[in-house]
């Protein structure tokens, strides 16, 4: 089960994906709300953090997660305070009851990771990619639109066309014809 623990919040945060299952995880931990007391309040309890990448609005409450919690945090960039693992490209990691594949996608930020699991046919893509055909912000520093076209694009190339469930760092989460958000996604940031 994915539920979005930020969905219902007025503040400056990403959405806060949590996996239960096997191994129950946080995508991602926001910003501006108690996410500890969220994740009591669902009766989870943690076995594993994976960072989509190190905005604030995405780890901004990571020490407090790190402070009630012995889970792991994992993310792309190692060097990022508060990461006890680096999830490099490719790699793989249980999330609820499902392998994840590690996706590199810059453009964004530098340390932006999608993940994958091409069995249940769900992808988590952080802010590269939003529903109605949105993408990240590449205004940023680290921000490079090209480079982010190219992340899109793998991430075409990777998933499959029956994608049954998109989940983005911001707005709602799309679980009809979602591989057509990615498409629309990669059509948009090339005007």
């Amino acid at each position: 089960m994915i539920r979005n623990l930020a969905s219902d919040r007025e503040v400056f945060t990403s959405n806060v994906f949590l996996v239960e299952g096997e191994r129950t995880a946080l995508v991602d931990v926001g910003n501006d709300f108690d996410v500890v007391a969220a994740v009591e309040a669902a009766g989870a309890d943690l076995d594993v953090v994976v960072l989509t990448h190190t905005h604030t609005d995405h780890v901004g409450t990571l020490d407090a997660v790190r402070a009630a919690t012995d889970a792991p945090v994992l993310g792309f960039d190692a060097d990022f305070g508060g990461v006890d693992e680096r999830l490099g490209d490719g790699e793989t990691v249980l999330i609820g009851d499902h392998e994840y594949r590690a996706l590199h996608t810059p453009g964004h930020k530098d340390d932006h990771l999608c993940l994958y699991a091409a069995e249940p046919g769900i992808l988590f893509a952080g802010d590269l990619v939003f529903a109605g055909g949105s993408f990240g912000r590449t205004d940023l520093e680290e921000g490079d639109r090209g480079v982010l076209i190219d992340s899109i694009d793998r991430v075409k190339e990777v998933v499959d066309e029956d994608l049954a469930e998109l989940h983005a760092g911001h707005g709602p989460s799309v679980t009809e014809d979602a591989y057509r958000h990615v498409e629309m996604a990669g059509q948009a940031a090339r005007m």
